[in-house]
């Protein structure tokens, strides 16, 4: 005697389609004949699962099973008895299961395919990475057919069912114990046909057209940043959805700031009597403004100074970075005989408390050497 459908799947009677599938792909995949080889009993409770499976996900064939149970199918009845026929069985389970890895952005059954994305290169400034801006751009891409609405058909005419697959988009051909299910091949697996194509885009749905933009780039933005404009990209086939659009974002480099996250940084060169005696400068920063950088009386090579507030405004955040001055103490060159008097009288009466950090290098250098002959 033949068990109850519900009972081989271990459903409930009032279990729904999702329900079924599950059950269906965890006891198809346990007794699977590739996952049993040469066990007779396994490949006979994958036949009796599969059977239970092909006619309960079928609504009018689970109504006549319900109703009359397995005398529906006997002599004739309904049909669909064992192996694969009449559904998608096995097939669409591993379709469902592993379609997505295999294939991305696939074309699915009786569906429209999905149009490609695109990338655009957009370099921009220091100074509009730091207040932002609406940028224009000119992007060429594939657009809907006005003259067909993107169907592809002819105006006036209709894309038709397709006779070989009568609208599923997939065919099936039974090989022994197994049936093989492939996209259609005359309609490609769209579901449908045209007899009659659209002249402007020649039955594609869409034509080439060079599209203009709009593109909000928001004040902190980083070089390398992806700026994604869903649905912008390539129209798809015969009305399918677009793809989507991809700025990528570069900044240039700036004459005078070097970036480092929200902060900036600016080498300034100052004379050798200015960071000797102390002094002043003023310097530009990125919000419009300037500022003066006090030097004080002995200034080193390399000191930095940190004007706070005044660097780079994080993205989508209320904080802003600062500003970093490094000085670079300029040797005088070119000099005049009365300059270079006077700068060697200041070498004959300076002392060793006029330049400590090279005293005390030389000093320690000494005592280093005459280290080796004791």
């Amino acid at each position: 005697m033949k068990a109850d459908f519900y009972e081989t799947l271990s459903v409930s009677r009032n279990a729904d389609e999702k329900e079924l599938k599950s059950a269906f792909r965890k006891l198809a995949m346990r007794y699977h004949p590739d996952r049993n080889p040469g066990d007779d009993q396994a490949e006979h409770k994958f036949k009796e699962i599969n059977e239970a499976y092909e006619t309960l996900r079928d609504p009018q064939k689970r109504a006549a099973y319900d109703q009359f149970g397995h005398a529906a199918f006997e002599n004739g009845g309904m049909g669909g008895r064992g192996g694969f026929s009449g559904g998608g069985g096995f097939a669409d389970i591993f379709e469902d299961i592993f379609g997505d890895m295999m294939g991305g952005g696939r074309q699915r059954r009786g569906g429209r395919q999905h149009g490609a994305d695109l990338r655009f290169n957009m370099e921009i400034t220091l100074e509009e990475a730091f207040s932002g801006k609406t940028g224009q751009i000119r992007v060429p891409t594939a657009v809907a057919c006005d003259d067909c609405s993107g169907s592809g058909a002819k105006p006036g005419t209709s894309p038709a069912t397709c006779p070989m697959c009568q609208g599923a988009g997939r065919v099936r051909a039974a090989q022994g114990f197994f049936s093989i299910e492939r996209t259609c091949p005359q309609c490609q697996g769209r579901g449908e046909t045209i007899t009659d194509p659209c002249a402007k885009c020649a039955g594609q749905g869409r034509v080439a057209e060079e599209r203009s933009l709009s593109v909000n780039i928001p004040a902190g933005i980083e070089d390398g940043t992806r700026i994604r404009l869903a649905g912008e990209g390539e129209a798809g086939l015969r009305g399918g959805p677009p793809g989507d659009l991809y700025i990528f974002l570069s900044v240039k480099p700036h004459e005078f700031f070097q970036r480092d996250g929200a902060d900036l940084y600016c080498k300034v060169p100052i004379s050798m009597t200015t960071a000797a005696l102390g002094g002043s400068f003023e310097v530009a920063t990125l919000d419009g403004t300037q500022t003066r950088v006090k030097v004080p009386e002995g200034t080193q090579n390399d000191r930095q100074f940190r004007l706070k507030g005044k660097g780079m405004p994080v993205l989508r955040q209320p904080q802003i970075g600062d500003l970093y001055i490094q000085v670079a103490v300029e040797t005088p060159q070119n000099l005049t005989r009365k300059q270079r008097e006077l700068l060697e009288e200041f070498e004959r009466i300076s002392s060793k408390e006029n330049s400590p950090q090279s005293a005390g290098f030389f000093s320690r250098m000494k005592d280093f050497f005459e280290s080796f002959g004791e």
